[in-house]
């Protein structure tokens, strides 16, 4: 990615996230480091005492509130470590011998499934950080990972197409779906939205009706402005249920036009 200079007033970024969105969940960032070190000199950072998977290390910032930092020998497996671009896709990776009969019914799909998995390239970085976007301590981060409910996430996405609109679009990898997220956003730079899958539910205490987008600092920064100016087009979260017996044209000329 594309080194990223500005610096941000985080805490005021976070309130306004809040405001508008209602969040249950810690935004957080996420920064590769080329070099192991670079990593370890963040202030409080922690350290695994036990080998975990990246959806939970993930979650230690996102549920807890920590700053933790890893390189691949943290991690549980390959699959992990790929997808942040710590482990090479090489030929065993794409194979993906362990899903076989498991995630899908035979070899050809589970490597074709590998194969399709979005990967932050290999060979630049030694380790990861993560860490609530509050604490300023990645400075600032190479993405961000917002979790919200489909509701909250909707509107988080018409306020990133307010301005210079386009139109968003996403694959579904299905297993290992962080690879449609912070795997995609790390190698892309764009905006990645994701259904978490079984072993971010599982292992990194997901809610059953979140998604997760992974993008840049300024990208978040320009949904918050595009959520300001629907606010006060009157497009808020939570939004109020109209009925659905209740004649539409009143309720639509706010936010659609006169009605004939």
């Amino acid at each position: 990615m594309a080194i990223d200079t500005e610096t941000y007033d985080w805490i005021s970024i976070v309130d306004k996230l809040n405001n508008y969105l209602k969040l249950k969940t810690v935004p957080i960032g996420m920064k590769m480091f080329e070099k192991k070190e670079e990593m370890e000199a963040i202030p409080k950072i922690r350290r695994p005492n036990a080998v975990y998977t990246a959806d939970q290390v993930v979650a230690q910032a996102a549920r807890l509130g920590w700053t933790v930092g890893i390189t691949a020998e943290d991690l549980v497996m390959p699959q992990c470590s790929a997808v942040l671009g710590l482990h090479p896709r090489d030929e065993q990776w794409l194979a993906g011998k362990e899903m076989a009969g498991v995630w899908f019914e035979n070899q050809k799909d589970s490597a074709a499934h590998q194969d399709a998995m979005t990967l932050n390239p290999y060979g630049k970085y030694e380790a990861m950080a993560v860490s609530p976007l509050v604490s300023n301590r990645l400075s600032p981060p190479d993405i961000c990972l917002i979790y919200a409910t489909p509701g909250q996430m909707i509107l988080f996405i018409n306020g990133l197409q307010w301005k210079n609109y386009k139109k968003l679009e996403w694959g579904v990898v299905g297993e290992s779906s962080c690879a449609d997220s912070w795997g995609r956003a790390l190698a892309t730079g764009e905006p990645s939205l994701s259904i978490p899958c079984f072993a971010e539910r599982r292992y990194g205490g997901v809610l059953d009706d979140e998604l997760l987008i992974a993008l840049a600092p300024k990208d978040l920064v320009k949904a918050l402005e595009g959520l300001e100016r629907l606010s006060k087009n009157g497009l808020r979260y939570p939004v109020p249920q109209y009925g659905i017996q209740m004649d539409a044209r009143s309720g639509l000329e706010a936010s659609y036009g006169k009605q004939k």
